[in-house]
């Protein structure tokens, strides 16, 4: 027999508006504690720098997880010219520093006109890629760095918010990405291209997929929640599993056609799409989980939701 889980049979997403100074890991541990749930899981980690939406998934809610993981970001950030840091990141060891204050504001705009759209960025030996089943930034704290292999990404809207001369001048942007976009190594090659340098001073992620700044909570409300036995409260918070796979076209089937897809049997489904992957409920709005739909156009099921003891 496997081994129980402990915790509460918690199901939804909940939205986490993820504090300075705490791994992603270190958050979804203390929320998952909070609930006292049985099984949670993060889309994707956060640096300890960055805060804002972090979407954290409990129980039936994980088997969505990936399409979270694959959505795209939107950031604000501030980037300090004119100091390099072995991270990228203020907490970086300093390596170079130098005048920023002859670079303006033009120059900046002009400069951040070459990472808009597709581009290539070599992501930093501080993030969270593995090699060898190591994470990077385990290799980089050890002082060893390794050859990355650059990686496509997409940035979709790049804006100056604000600029701040000097010797250290700062530069406020907003950026909307695609996964796997790293904003530390966009400040690094903004640096470059000045000719001065730069690193991120502050990182907020403003949305991950359809969750926005709007729809988080702070650990602190869980935690006064928690304190006054507030668990229905602190269980409202939560979204539905379907709030991840919101973006995939719905199909719908009637009871005895969910019978059957809960049988692990495809089903043939009329106006269904023609290809790729599609959200199940029942007619009467019950989500099942998500299938793909077949050569022949049948639907057949992939992640389903798992229901009753």
């Amino acid at each position: 027999m496997g081994r129980r889980r402990r915790g509460r049979p918690v199901d939804g997403i909940l939205v986490l508006d993820k504090p300075q100074g705490l791994s992603s890991n270190r958050a979804l541990q203390t929320a998952k504690h909070l609930y006292f749930a049985a099984k949670a899981g993060h889309t994707g980690s956060l640096d300890p720098l960055a805060t804002g939406v972090l979407p954290l998934c409990f129980g039936e809610a994980t088997k969505f997880s990936q399409y979270l993981l694959d959505a795209d970001k939107a950031y604000e950030s501030t980037f300090v010219l004119g100091t390099v840091t072995a991270s990228g990141d203020a907490e970086g060891e300093v390596l170079d520093t130098r005048d920023a204050s002859a670079v303006s504001e033009a120059d900046v705009a002009a400069a951040l006109e070459a990472f808009r759209g597709e581009i290539e960025q070599v992501p930093s030996m501080f993030s969270a890629i593995k090699q060898d089943g190591q994470p990077l930034y385990k290799l980089a704290r050890k002082g060893i760095e390794v050859e990355r292999k650059s990686r496509r990404v997409v940035i979709k809207q790049l804006d100056l918010l604000d600029f701040r001369g000097g010797e250290a001048a700062e530069v406020d942007i907003y950026l909307e990405c695609s996964k796997g976009t790293y904003v530390r190594s966009i400040a690094e090659d903004l640096g470059k291209a000045l000719g001065c340098g730069a690193h991120v001073s502050a990182l907020r992620r403003t949305s991950a997929g359809p969750f926005r700044l709007e729809d988080s909570v702070t650990l602190a409300t869980l935690e006064a929640l928690k304190e006054n036995e507030e668990l229905a409260q602190m269980d409202d918070l939560l979204l539905p599993a379907d709030t991840a796979v919101r973006a995939l076209p719905l199909v719908e089937l009637s009871e005895s056609g969910g019978f059957y897809m809960r049988q692990g049997q495809p089903v043939r489904v009329p106006n269904a799409p023609r290809d790729g992957m599609v959200r199940i409920a029942l007619e009467t709005g019950e989500f099942l989980g998500v299938g793909e739909i077949l050569d022949d156009g049948r639907v057949a099921p992939r992640r389903l939701i798992v229901t009753g003891g």
